[in-house]
């Protein structure tokens, strides 16, 4: 059993999860980014042995955090999916229906490539840049802006894949995804186990919450 962070950030409450997700309390919203649904059917489509299990406990850790958190709202920051659509992605829709209660606000990134009508039959709201709620701005790419006027948005995004580099002794060291916030913005780790990370180099001031199996670290 996991057990949620309690985080409290710009007079929000926010709980960071051991499952790679947050929950913004005062909105009832599920924030993650990179699930990359379909990467895996993707890689066997192109002759790479990869077994499908991986989409499917994916899947199951999102439907846990769902009943858990029993949020109103997905907000997705990009990378939702992989690439074109495959049996994954049937899977998914399958899955989709048994949550129509749930809505799903993409902001797509680069691997979100699939047609209008499917994130449409899917339930879907897309969000090509940027989606801003109260003084939170989501992307997928943090060099997008998130500019509101003369007001500068706090901002959560993905794509990079954040981990932080836990060294021990004997020159032992492990890499940990992690959370990331710094002054202006913050990086989510990446949803999905089937993806790489990206070293991190924090600088004073910032927050760091590295993951390691069911707990949260605070570095």
């Amino acid at each position: 059993m996991f057990a949620p962070f309690p985080f409290k950030f710009h007079q929000q409450t926010l709980w960071l999860s051991p499952a790679r997700c947050i929950f913004w309390e005062e909105e009832s919203a599920l924030i993650l980014s990179d699930l990359h649904f379909g990467k895996s059917g993707h890689f066997r489509k192109s002759g790479i042995s990869i077994p499908q299990s991986i989409f499917k406990d994916d899947l199951q850790k999102l439907f846990s955090q769902i009943q858990f958190f029993k949020p109103h709202t997905l907000l997705i920051a990009g990378d939702m999916f992989h690439s074109t659509a495959n049996k994954e992605i049937d899977l998914f829709l399958k899955w989709r229906n048994d949550i129509p209660d749930v809505d799903f606000c993409l902001i797509k990134g680069n691997h979100d490539i699939l047609s209008k009508k499917f994130y449409k039959d899917a339930g879907i709201n897309i969000f090509e840049n940027k989606l801003a709620i109260k003084n939170f701005c989501f992307v997928h790419d943090i060099k997008a802006s998130c500019d509101s006027g003369n007001e500068k948005l706090f901002t959560f995004s993905g794509h990079i894949h954040p981990g932080i580099k836990l060294e021990g002794a004997g020159k032992q060291s492990i890499m940990l995804p992690c959370f990331y916030f710094g002054k202006k913005y913050a990086v989510l780790p990446a949803f999905s186990a089937f993806t790489g990370m990206a070293k991190i180099k924090p600088v004073k001031g910032d927050k760091v919450f590295a993951l390691l199996k069911n707990k949260i670290l605070p570095m």
